[in-house]
């Protein structure tokens, strides 16, 4: 029940505040980086895509299982997602199911497709409640959404209340092995036509760290837009290993 923190800046600091304000874990420590095959390693540091590539493959180097190292991904993101949809559904958010997906960035992708509100699709829950999501108001979900980080930077100069109740949720989530589903990145082989890339999609959650990934049975114009997003990191990516 030992929860370690590799750094304490803002983020690391609210993270430990966030821990012991929701009594998760029976000790939060500072650590150091530790190659023990039993320890999971949360990535949050941005780019968080391309620090969890890294990281997993030093990882993997030290003798670490798949899914042990991986990132807090686009976790904030879904969540942000799911509570404007809910606002103005006028509905709680965890009646809500949707991920946001690819890049935790400005190119990941909103899975509208795949909206459902108390088990039904989006449009047969606002249609039965009498609610209007025009494709103007899609718009400016998305903006918030994707612009959020930018919105809160200017207000208060960081952001890092958010992440650190995130990591908090998702260490809850590793100490007791809740087996929750959530858009953590961790490296693939492939995803959407792009080869060996790190970025988020929903995953299985438990106390060894990330034991299953979900495909999602996204729309064409969906797909598109997780190979674009895929290509980012990935180019981010070639480029830092030509440097190396």
């Amino acid at each position: 029940m030992k929860v370690g923190i590799v750094g304490s800046g803002f983020v690391g600091a609210t993270a430990g505040y966030a821990l012991v304000m929701q009594g998760v874990g029976r000790e939060v420590v500072p650590a150091f980086l530790t190659s023990a095959p039993e320890a999971v390693l949360v990535i949050a540091t941005n780019p968080v895509d391309v620090m969890t590539h890294l990281a997993a493959r030093y990882g993997a180097e030290c003798g670490a299982p798949v899914g042990r190292v991986f990132g807090s991904g686009t976790t904030l993101d879904t969540a942000r997602f799911r509570s404007l949809l809910g606002r103005h559904g006028g509905i709680d958010p965890q009646h809500i199911h949707v991920h946001v997906i690819g890049e935790h960035g400005d190119s990941e992708v909103l899975t509208w497709s795949l909206v459902t509100v108390a088990g039904m699709p989006l449009a047969s829950f606002t249609r039965l409640r009498g609610i209007e999501l025009t494709e103007e108001k899609r718009s400016e979900i998305e903006r918030q959404v994707r612009q959020a980080a930018y919105t809160i930077i200017n207000g208060k100069s960081a952001t890092y209340y958010g992440i650190g109740s995130a990591l908090a949720r998702i260490v809850e989530v590793i100490l007791h092995d809740q087996r929750a589903v959530m858009t953590v990145c961790l490296p693939a082989k492939e995803v959407a036509g792009v080869a060996d890339v790190t970025l988020s999609l929903p995953r299985l959650v438990g106390g060894t760290g990330v034991l299953e990934t979900f495909p999602l049975p996204l729309s064409a114009k969906e797909t598109d837009q997780l190979h674009e997003s895929a290509k980012v990191i990935r180019r981010a990516l070639d480029e830092l290993e030509g440097k190396c």
